[in-house]
């Protein structure tokens, strides 16, 4: 079983940095894109940044454009954020589209969410 594992959540004042981490536990054989979406109460989940299997193509949310990157390695993709904004405050989600594992294929992987709080 393929699980999204995540971590780097955390409280930052505004203004601050913090990088997240997903890596895709199990024996990986390929993954095609990567993301990360976030969601707070009451909204629905929303795309931050995509990157795609090779890594050369990203795509961001206008809201941080120029304040995050996101970059992977094989099966691990991370999200540098910085100069965080009190609206960056959200759980963020790791996504993984197109993963397969020996015999298994997932189409569609959702990890289990980090807390991402920003002080003003």
């Amino acid at each position: 079983q393929v699980q999204l594992v995540e971590s780097g959540g955390g409280l930052v004042q505004a203004g601050g940095s913090l990088r997240l981490s997903c890596a895709a536990s199990g024996s990986i054989f390929s993954v095609n894109e990567m993301g990360w979406y976030r969601q707070t109460p009451g909204a629905q989940r929303e795309l931050v940044a995509r990157i795609t299997r090779d890594g050369g193509i990203t795509k961001y949310a206008d809201s941080v454009k120029g304040r995050f990157t996101i970059s992977r390695l094989e099966s691990t993709v991370l999200l540098q954020m910085g100069s965080l904004e009190p609206e960056d405050t959200a759980v963020y989600f790791c996504n993984a589209r197109g993963v397969r594992s020996g015999y298994d294929y997932y189409p569609n992987l959702w990890g289990q969410g980090t807390q991402v709080t920003v002080a003003s």
